[in-house]
C-alpha cells in the first residue's frame, strides 16, 4: 500500500513535470491551472492502473501448488468505469499441496483456502469438504476428530451446485 502511494505521488509529479516542460517549449503560454490539473490527472490514472493490475501481480506471487479457484469482480456507482470493465477485488485460493483425505471417508477433503483482498491481509483456514454431499465446514476455530477420522462438531453448510471452490478440492 505504501509502494501504491509513492508511486501515485510520483505520477503526479512526472505528469506536473511534462507539463512544464510543454509550458517551457511553448513560451510559457499555456494556462497556469493546467499543470495541477494535469499533476491530477496523473494521480487518478495511477490510482486506476493499481486497482486494475493488483489481481495479476498479487497471482503471480502465489506458490506453486496454490490454485485460484474464484475471484470477486467489484462494480460500483463511485466508479462509473466499472460498469463496463469491473476489476478483481479479492479472490480464494486453495493450496492443492495440503488436500488430505482420509481413507475411511474417502469422499473428505481437508484443505487450506487462502483469501486475499485488495486491501486486506491474507487469510489462511482449513475447510473440510464432503464432495459427496456437496457441503463444507469451516475448520477456524479447531475441530475434534474421532478415531474414524469423522468431525464431531463441524458446522456443516450446504454448496451450490458447481461450486469452483469444490470442484477443485473434490478433483484434487
Amino acid at each position: 500500500m505504501f509502494v501504491e502511494l509513492i508511486a501515485t505521488v510520483f505520477a503526479g509529479i512526472a505528469c506536473a513535470g511534462i507539463i512544464m516542460l510543454l509550458n517551457i517549449l511553448a513560451g510559457r503560454r499555456l494556462p497556469k491551472w493546467i499543470m495541477p490539473v494535469a499533476a491530477g490527472l496523473g494521480m487518478i490514472g495511477m490510482t486506476i492502473s493499481n486497482e486494475y493490475t493488483w489481481f495479476d501481480r498479487t497471482a503471480d506471487r502465489i506458490p506453486d501448488g496454490v490454485i485460484i479457484a474464484m475471484k470477486v469482480d467489484e462494480q460500483g456507482w463511485l466508479r462509473p468505469w466499472t460498469k463496463i470493465w469491473p476489476y478483481t477485488k479479492r479472490f480464494v485460493a486453495v493450496d492443492t499441496a495440503t488436500v488430505r483425505k482420509n481413507a475411511n471417508l474417502p469422499d473428505q477433503r481437508l484443505a487450506d483456502l487462502y483469501f486475499f483482498g485488495r486491501w486486506s491481509p491474507v487469510n489462511q483456514a482449513p475447510m473440510l469438504f464432503d464432495c459427496a454431499g456437496a457441503r463444507s465446514a469451516l475448520l477456524i476455530d479447531g475441530a475434534d476428530f474421532a478415531e474414524d477420522g469423522t468431525v464431531a462438531d463441524a458446522d456443516w453448510q450446504s454448496v451450490p451446485n458447481g461450486d469452483p471452490i469444490l470442484k477443485l478440492v473434490c478433483e484434487t
